[in-house]
């Protein structure tokens, strides 16, 4: 793959040199570094596709530089060049998960065909002509071409996929990513929020449910579940999935069969199941309002999606290309935004993440008169879009604000808070530490 960036690592700045320039000549891209601790600031900045670098060095040696990648860049191969002295460390190395290791001094051809040959085999799937699996996630991000590797490769199975993430990453768009990237891609791929239907209705949209079941059900209904069969279901937000309705999908990732509302028999189903939540399953568990059968039968690969705040260096890539396809939803001639707007949207907060970056954006274009999306749009759009907030933030400050108040009432006086919110004195104790609330500080 001439032309893939690499990254070079040894203390001899004699073989560095070398080692580059042969590389350079064969078409790579070369970057390198002098120490492990040096390589990994390199990282920080830019991906390479490969790492080879140097097993004996002074400080962070090569053993643990690649646990240290292997840790923050799981899919990132690393060849290790090594002496015959420390041969036995780099075979120990390459069981941990390196690529191979080449002993010094080492043949030029040799280490060609092994830098091919490794980048061949561990080819990132962005690199790669998938079909277009991912085009709709922007990205230029680290943390996020590191996700979208173990997506890849997570899709290529029929392994349940738990999304975790704030609300408004993009965990539908990763999930519909990973559908496309799968052998069930010519499958449907259905999505259901789970928190946005009544809990009354849920059952049914999910399940299906056969005539007159129950009033108003004047002809049988296939369910969610059964029109995802042979494709891939998605369920956002399980977290607020109601606990009898989690029995019925337990059931159903168990048996592979269905049975509808008001049905006789069950129906077989061949569906692969990716959930997403922005809440903490393992507290809801505990607390008793999530199934831990469940919860293990979803989260066989976890996936975390990182807030906009953590990727930074994707706000403007973002920001652009919502800008371009508004543009033309719009049909206005936009070409860009004024510097001051972009250092805007760079500095904001961005709580609500992708989509609220969206929602900002389309607002400036819906009111640009210019070709130049300018300033004040961007401060107005984001002053008037931060004031409407998701219910669940929502109903978490006011939670806090309620706490807050009561202990303020009280004197910091747990038992007396409990009994104003008529609540026993345990459950309020649960509540204080969800909000990281300290009695104390209001005596």
């Amino acid at each position: 793959m001439s032309g893939a960036r690499l990254l070079l690592v040894d203390d001899d700045p004699d073989l560095l040199r070398l080692l580059a320039i042969r590389l350079e000549s064969a078409g790579y891209g070369v970057t390198t570094a002098r120490s492990g601790e040096s390589a990994l600031a390199h990282l920080a900045a830019e991906r390479p596709q490969l790492v080879i670098t140097d097993m004996r060095m002074p400080g962070m040696d090569g053993s643990a530089l690649f646990d240290a990648i292997r840790a923050a860049h799981p899919m990132l191969p690393v060849i290790i060049l090594t002496a015959h002295g420390t041969i036995p460390e780099a075979v120990a190395a390459t069981q941990r998960g390196v690529f191979s290791y080449l002993t010094k001094p080492y043949n030029p051809q040799q280490l060609l065909e092994q830098v091919a040959q490794t980048l061949r085999l561990s080819a990132s799937p962005v690199d790669q002509d998938d079909g277009g699996w991912r085009e709709e996630i922007v990205t230029q991000n680290n943390t996020m071409e590191d996700l979208l590797s173990r997506a890849r490769l997570v899709a290529v199975g029929e392994a349940s996929v738990l999304l975790r993430g704030e609300s408004g990453s993009g965990k539908e768009m990763l999930a519909k990513a990973i559908h496309l990237a799968s052998p069930r891609r010519d499958g449907a791929f259905i999505a259901v929020n789970c928190g946005a239907i009544p809990e009354n209705l849920l059952e049914s949209e999910l399940f299906g449910y056969v005539k007159g079941a129950f009033t108003g059900a004047s002809r049988d209904h296939l369910g969610l579940v059964r029109e995802a069969d042979g494709g891939t279901l998605f369920l956002d937000e399980i977290g607020d999935m109601p606990l009898p309705l989690q029995v019925k999908l337990l059931r159903v990732l168990e048996e592979r069969e269905v049975r509808p509302v008001g049905a006789n028999r069950s129906y077989s189903v061949d569906v692969r199941v990716i959930s997403a939540t922005h809440r903490d399953l393992e507290t809801e568990m505990a607390e008793g309002r999530f199934r831990s059968d469940l919860f293990y039968r979803l989260n066989v690969v976890t996936l975390a999606i990182p807030s906009l705040a953590e990727r930074r260096d994707d706000i403007p890539l973002l920001a652009n290309h919502f800008l371009r396809r508004l543009a033309k939803r719009y049909r206005k001639e936009i070409n860009g935004f004024a510097p001051e707007a972009m250092e805007l949207l760079a500095r904001a907060a961005w709580p609500g993440n992708a989509r609220q970056l969206l929602n900002v954006v389309e607002q400036a274009v819906a009111l640009a008169t210019a070709t130049m999306i300018p300033a004040a749009l961007i401060q107005s759009a984001i002053r008037e879009v931060a004031e409407v907030v998701p219910f669940d933030e929502a109903r978490r400050r006011f939670e806090s604000d309620y706490l807050a108040h009561l202990l303020k009432t009280t004197g910091g006086n747990v038992a007396q808070a409990a009994k104003l919110a008529q609540r026993n004195r345990t459950d309020f104790y649960k509540l204080l530490q969800r909000h990281s609330l300290d009695p104390a500080l209001f005596k």
